[in-house]
């Protein structure tokens, strides 16, 4: 693999996040470690090691795009890239202590559930290891130490599916939580709630994807009056629209997230639209923040979040975003 210098390198990801901003699996506790390789060039500065930890669930194939992300800034920037996750907060936690432990260059935390991860995140931070929060935790990322955060508002993301749904008229939509206690999935309800007054929360199980169709179609069949569905994730927005179909409901579907087979729903009008966090580009941005904190002591935001999303996909340009969704990139 062709060496570069780590300043033409720091210059390729600057540039690299800024343009696409402008244009899932779990390891169930199991770390993971990413090597780097294939063609290409890698920065020629000191090899470091980086944990990755999140809160993914088993079955959520938005994680797989994360870790992409994070895979393809790792490899660039000469990075070993340890990467583990677990829903349940506690368990995330010890992941983070076992990083601390392995005396980590870097950590890379989602903070779904930040009462859990608080204690250890000030470990991390007291012993001098650079933290980046994404994806979830973008209120408490500030005051837990991290440098930066990478992702959207979830409440920013809420509130644009509601003016999207009030718009339409939708007066008694449903918004599906499939992990409660999510600070971020709280918030994107909240946002919806926020524009339309009459929404209610279904909480389901986001584990059992069985459980999560039987208590929509349950929820469809004694809801009536129902005129739309929000799913929270691309996987549990699908099996909402099979249940929507086999009720025979009339239902507007909408959704948060992406990927290739939602991209399709929506160009076959099964699901009118989403709001997409573009989550590879938080994997990647994250991995370079570090980076880019120790070879050059930057501070990308300038300690402020860095927003990757809401971006509004819909019928008018499902096509084009596909094309990068099939690819497993979007």
């Amino acid at each position: 693999m062709k060496k570069i210098s780590w300043r033409k390198a720091a210059l390729i990801a600057a540039v690299v996040p800024m343009v696409a901003l402008s244009a899932c699996s779990s390891t169930g506790g199991k770390t993971e470690t990413v090597n780097g390789g294939g063609g290409g060039t890698v920065a020629d500065t000191p090899r470091l090691k980086v944990a990755m930890i999140t809160h993914a669930a088993a079955g959520d194939t938005f994680w797989d795009i994360v870790r992409k992300g994070a895979e393809s800034a790792a490899t660039k920037d000469n990075v070993e890239l340890l990467y583990s996750g677990d829903a349940e907060g506690g368990r995330q936690a010890q992941l983070v202590q076992q990083a601390i432990d392995q005396k980590v260059d870097g950590i890379l935390i989602t903070l779904a559930k930040p009462e859990a991860l608080k204690d250890v995140v000030k470990k991390a931070v007291d012993a001098g290891i650079p933290v980046v929060s994404f994806n979830a935790g973008e209120d408490q990322s500030k005051a837990m130490g991290a440098i930066t955060h990478f992702g959207q508002s979830d409440k920013l993301a809420g509130v644009t599916v509601g003016q999207r749904l009030a718009a339409e008229g939708i007066k008694h939509p449903i918004c599906v939580i499939q992990e409660q206690g999510h600070v971020g999935h709280e918030n994107r309800c909240a946002g919806v709630k926020e524009q339309v007054p009459g929404s209610e929360i279904l909480n389901v199980n986001g584990a059992d994807m069985t459980s999560v169709s039987s208590t929509v179609t349950a929820k469809l069949q004694s809801t009536p009056d129902a005129d739309a569905i929000i799913g929270l994730g691309a996987p549990f927005t699908l099996t909402i629209v099979k249940s929507v179909k086999e009720t025979g409901s009339k239902v507007k579907v909408a959704s948060f997230d992406l990927n290739g087979e939602l991209a399709k729903a929506i160009e076959d009008g099964s699901v009118a639209f989403t709001v997409d966090q573009q989550p590879y580009l938080q994997g990647y941005g994250a991995v370079d923040t570090i980076w880019l904190n120790k070879v050059g002591g930057f501070k990308v935001g300038g300690g402020q979040q860095v927003y990757t999303g809401p971006a509004v996909v819909d019928k008018s340009n499902a096509a084009d975003v596909s094309k990068f969704a099939q690819a497993g990139i979007r």
